[in-house]
């Protein structure tokens, strides 16, 4: 289990009172009943004990929140749909920012568009705007929070036909390191907009999402699982099949261990476009091997980011390491092959995603996210019931860095461990001297560091 040490924090009694008298939510202590289960995150392996947690009803209890945390000198962190693999919405002596219950959605069917608070998870937000025919991109995992997501550029299933989440950001409201509630578009607050688009959660508090929506009926989605020994021959057949991907295709990569306990490698698959054009599109895949099982039918997208929930159940322990690879070599498929071979945990799996089509043809200085053009994302999941999970730790490790000779310098900062801190410039680029000038005037002490941290240049560290 990863347990920090706690901080020795003193607040005033009366001062604490006062604050939670101020909030239209509730203000959570050590010793109530709510608190354990307002700490956990989907990833058990993460146990920490804010000093206090607030949990907000609006905006106005973030700025509350915020103002409080500054003038007390609290260290502060901030929990969305509570999915954080990473562990950054807990800490350890803080003030938890805790936005779970803030789930508000309201649907422009007319103007295609979504105004949607940060608590909603994936499949909250799905379901919410399916019934109308449309959506937009989401992540795989549907209780993954639709904030994180958002925020650290939202990689997903559509990318290739709508682009990634942020890409489909109209607008945001935002808490800042100030207490004060903005709203950051292309015509209000354009380099807030611009940061907040991938930048993460080092810019404030965002309390409302405004999303564009694209006309959407059902896809043809599925998998189709072949014996683990034929990994090399498959991952082969997926190099080839996403070389010249249309728009329409989501096509993804998985080395694993199935159900009942049979390692595998399978092809997982969402076609967007007419359901026809799918079958034609998917025909190779399906004649190929042939496979074990062939899962790939025509489904609601509510479905599609159901598909791998049995395999990422919450509570669970979790750790994930990632890169980016610009081509599936014949050296990088077989360093991915050995690394599946030597996997330490049942539970754990080799993730491959391909990043293509309209995601990728956004020029990288558009926003925060960087990591533009066609790429493959090799993700090392090791995942453990419980207990110990050093060795299973140390193979996501050292499968990483058999994939390094083969990576480019870009990561996704969603696909980062919290121990990777020094990977954040490289994860943007070129864009990072931009992000810094723009922390330094948006958060110039480094208020918002429980992040996957840009430090502004004129305070080294973190303060008030």
């Amino acid at each position: 289990m990863i347990v920090d040490t706690p901080q020795r924090i003193t607040v005033e009694d009366a001062a604490v009172q006062d604050f939670a008298g101020s909030l239209s939510g509730r203000l959570i202590r050590p010793g109530d009943s709510e608190y354990d289960a307002a700490r956990a995150v989907w990833n058990g392996q993460i146990n920490r004990r804010p000093a206090l947690i607030a949990r907000c009803a609006n905006a106005a209890d973030v700025a509350r929140t915020i103002t409080f945390a500054r003038r007390q000198r609290l260290p502060v962190c901030v929990r969305g749909g509570g999915h954080s693999t990473a562990g950054l919405a807990v800490r350890d002596g803080s003030l938890m920012i805790d936005l779970s219950q803030m789930k508000g959605i309201s649907v422009d069917p007319e103007n295609r568009t979504a105004r949607a608070e940060p608590g909603l998870t994936l499949k909250e937000l799905v379901a919410a705007i399916q019934p109308y025919g449309l959506a937009t991109t989401t992540g795989i995992v549907s209780s993954t929070g639709i904030a994180g997501l958002t925020l650290g550029g939202g990689i997903g299933w559509l990318e290739g036909r709508f682009g990634l989440t942020c890409d489909n950001v109209l607008s945001f409201e935002v808490v800042t390191a100030e207490g004060q509630v903005r709203r950051a578009s292309p015509s209000e607050e354009p380099d807030l907009y611009w940061a907040l688009r991938g930048g993460g959660g080092n810019f404030g508090v965002v309390t409302t999402f405004e999303y564009r929506l694209h006309p959407l009926g059902q896809v043809l989605a599925g998998m189709v699982v072949h014996p683990m020994s034929r990994a090399r021959e498959l991952l082969s057949f997926y190099r080839e099949l996403t070389a010249n991907a249309p728009d329409e295709l989501g096509a993804y990569a998985a080395l694993l261990t199935t159900p009942d306990g049979h390692p595998a490698a399978a092809i997982l698959v969402c076609y967007s476009g007419p359901l026809d054009e799918g079958e034609r599109v998917l025909a190779p895949l399906r004649r190929f091997g042939p496979p074990l099982v062939d899962l790939i039918r025509p489904m609601d997208y509510l479905d599609v980011i159901q598909l791998i929930d049995a395999g990422n159940p919450a509570g669970h322990c979790y750790y994930e390491k990632g890169c980016s690879v610009r081509q599936l070599s014949d050296a990088a498929i077989e360093a991915l092959a050995a690394a599946a071979e030597g996997m330490t945990s049942p539970l754990s799996a080799v993730l491959i995603q391909h990043m293509h089509g309209a995601a990728s043809r956004v020029a990288p200085q558009a926003t925060a996210f960087a990591l533009r053009g066609e790429y493959y994302l090799p993700l090392f999941i090791a995942q453990w019931p419980g207990g110990d999970g050093s060795r299973h730790i140390a193979w996501s490790r050292t499968a990483w860095a058999a994939m390094q000779p083969f990576a480019s310098g870009g990561t996704y900062i969603n696909f980062m461990a919290a121990d990777e801190g020094e990977r954040v410039r490289a994860a943007y680029g070129a864009n990072y001297e931009r992000l810094v000038s723009l922390k330094n005037r948006y958060d110039p002490t480094n208020f918002f560091a429980h992040n996957q941290n840009i430090c502004p240049s004129i305070a080294k560290g973190e303060g008030w």
